[in-house]
């Protein structure tokens, strides 16, 4: 088998065991909500929602789906090791420059973060988002602890493998800078199909944003210290804005 042949191969397996099923079940999602009898603007899709009416049972399961789900990322990274060369270097995500590092995520949480909300707030209005209903903050001690690890396997899994893995690989099959940026951006948003139309658009955009940026500064950390910043406002954050507007955030009765 040819060098290339495996690298595909290799790419559809990774994404087959990762985002690229999440973006196939998000497309058959959105085909079962857009026909189905109620309105898509009356629907609502659930995040990081119990797993367990006991309470030790419903850590553990949480706790598990952030440790089983964190391997994909590691065999995206071993995927990359090359003798005498740290897979963690190659795409820069590391700590050689934790301060400019955190600077630069932090201003693409204020790039991408108030965006984000407007594009949310304008698809619930058009009726082209469904309401996101986050977990409640307050049933145990360990609530926010595991979503701040759920919004971190999050970031590492979306920016190690659907830019650090899949930039370095298209890269080493000859595919452009842009078309590379756009087809991550493609996937970024397909897997987010499920929220409705504006969490793919949004999640698109921010795929290109975030492709450029690593195709300009050839690291991964200032991404994934974004993203988890985004989705610790999410997945924390979230639950108070839909207590405190309702009309916006919650499924319309």
């Amino acid at each position: 088998m040819s060098s290339a042949r495996r690298l595909r191969v290799e790419i559809a397996i990774v994404l087959g065991l990762s985002l690229g099923a999440s973006a196939v079940y998000s497309i058959v999602s959105i085909i079962s909500r857009l026909t189905a009898e109620t309105p898509l603007s009356q629907q609502s899709a659930s995040i990081n929602q119990s797993r367990s009416s006991r309470e030790w049972l419903d850590f553990t399961y949480q706790f598990l789906d952030v440790f089983f789900g964190l391997f994909v990322v590691a065999l995206a990274l071993y995927l990359l090791w090359q003798p005498g060369r740290s897979p963690f270097r190659r795409i820069g995500f590391d700590l050689t420059r934790p301060w400019r590092d955190l600077g630069a995520g932090v201003a693409l949480v204020a790039v991408i973060g108030v965006p984000g909300l407007a594009l949310y707030a304008a698809g619930r209005a058009l009726g082209w988002t469904v309401a996101v209903v986050p977990a409640p903050l307050d049933p145990h001690w360990w609530t926010i602890p595991i979503l701040v690890l759920a919004a971190l396997k999050a970031a590492l899994t979306e920016e190690i493998i659907v830019v650090g893995y899949l930039f370095t690989r298209l890269r080493e099959l000859g595919v452009g800078p842009w078309a590379t940026i756009l087809s991550s951006a493609l996937l970024r948003g397909t897997y987010h199909l499920y929220q409705g139309f504006g969490p793919f658009v949004g999640n698109a955009l921010m795929g290109v944003v975030f492709g450029w940026c690593y195709t300009r500064w050839g690291r991964t950390m200032p991404l994934v210290i974004a993203h988890w910043i985004l989705d610790i406002a999410s997945f924390v954050g979230y639950p108070l804005a839909a207590a405190w507007w309702p009309g916006l955030f919650a499924p319309a009765s």
